[in-house]
């Protein structure tokens, strides 16, 4: 049986003195790292349900990417150590007497993401995968098969899921940031902004800034007065965009570390850093709605990589930010809405331990509007087995907002 705990959400967001909100982008080392663990569980996930008739036990959430060693130059330099990509967890190896391909299965599906994603790569010089995957323990690859009552999987772990809607002002900004520079158009106008675009926005009260690390590629970048051109066009592209959201247009400021008089400027080979000069690990970057909100309720449980039937991990980090969203859209008089989600092993997905709810209402009382969101967290609860079906059609995927759309990471 559901317990659901209605509380009052404390001030957050637009309403909040002082904000801070990050995303890293799509090039960024540690949301590659993310990209790649989920394609991973993907391409395995989409291989057992086509030859056994269902998804098998996985997790492949452990990822490490080591970043190489470049010479950038004006016009164009070159990797001179490759990427290295660590590929860990555990999945089902054989089941019924019949052979699967791990390894060729995760690798391929990590080379597809670099061409995809960073065409600038040559993958078949400049990476290297090393896929460390295993079988899973005897325990956990049980519970997993072991039957279900009433249809619903059992919880794989005891863990806490956690949303929150709508998103603030800031955050949409950041976003909005983001996805400017990365965008197909921005690109085309501006070949030198490479993907891997780190945002930071800042507001205090109504003032508000953005520190913007964008790397730049070398072949697309004569000289200085080139360089100085594409930070000027990325600057005015985030200021742009943040205006948007905003209505004015807020102070930003592009690779701030640089000293372009002295030459020492953010150029690259790729358009990443992870081709020299950063690290990436997967669950260290975007939370699962893109951002990384200290100022907001956050988990630190990772979602990328974990199997989308029985890990509650990513289940119930998926399931309270739709349910966060749903109560907002859906019940009058409620203006924001948070959700915790607790899980217990071996437990039915569908039965977690507790659920709160925490509403801000227009004025009216809590209790005008209880029956509504319990309905909806009924609703949403019943709904998580499906979740696997909307991962696997790329209907729904994390890192965006809202969650249900186009699949950016898959």
């Amino acid at each position: 049986m559901m317990q659901l705990v209605l509380g009052d959400m404390p001030s957050s967001g637009d309403a909040l003195p002082v904000e801070v909100v990050e995303r890293k982008g799509r090039g960024h080392p540690d949301t590659i790292s993310d990209a790649l663990a989920e394609a991973v569980s993907l391409r395995l996930s989409r291989h057992y349900r086509e030859h056994f008739g269902t998804v098998l036990h996985h997790n492949v959430d452990k990822v490490l990417l080591v970043g190489g060693a470049s010479t950038p130059a004006f016009g164009g330099g070159r990797l001179t150590a490759p990427i290295e990509v660590f590929l860990s967890g555990r999945a089902t190896s054989a089941f019924h007497g019949k052979d699967i391909p791990v390894a060729e299965l995760a690798s391929g599906a990590c080379l597809r993401w670099f061409a995809e994603h960073l065409p600038g790569l040559d993958a078949g010089r400049d990476l290297r995968v090393h896929t460390l995957i295993r079988p899973g323990s005897s325990e956990l690859v049980d519970l997993f098969l072991r039957p279900r009552a009433g249809g619903a999987w059992l919880a794989n772990d005891t863990s806490i899921g956690v949303g929150y809607a709508p998103l603030s002002r800031l955050e949409r900004a950041v976003l909005a940031v983001e996805t400017r520079l990365n965008a197909g158009a921005t690109k085309r106008a501006c070949p030198a902004i490479g993907t891997d675009v780190k945002v930071l926005g800042v507001r205090h009260e109504d003032r508000v800034a953005f520190t913007v690390a964008t790397a730049m590629v070398d072949r697309h970048v004569a000289d200085l007065a080139a360089y100085r051109a594409a930070v000027s066009a990325a600057a005015t592209e985030a200021r742009t965009a943040a205006a948007e959201v905003l209505g004015w247009e807020p102070g930003v400021v592009v690779n701030a570390a640089d000293d372009i008089d002295r030459g020492q400027i953010y150029l690259t080979v790729t358009g990443t850093s992870a081709e020299a000069g950063d690290d990436g690990e997967a669950g260290r970057g975007n939370r699962v709605n893109g951002l990384i909100t200290p100022f907001r309720l956050m988990t630190m449980e990772s979602v990328a990589g974990k199997n989308p039937v029985t890990h509650v991990g990513k289940l119930y980090n998926l399931a309270a930010a739709l349910l966060s969203e749903a109560i907002v859209e859906e019940t009058d008089g409620v203006l924001g809405a948070t959700c915790v989600m607790v899980s217990r092993i071996g437990a039915p997905v569908t039965e977690p331990q507790l659920i709160e709810v925490r509403i801000q209402t227009d004025g009216r009382p809590q209790a005008d509007v209880l029956g509504a969101v319990e309905r909806i967290a009924a609703d949403h609860l019943q709904r998580i087995p499906r979740l696997v079906d909307d991962l696997l059609d790329g209907s729904l995927a994390f890192d965006r907002w809202p969650l249900r759309g186009t699949a950016r990471i898959a």
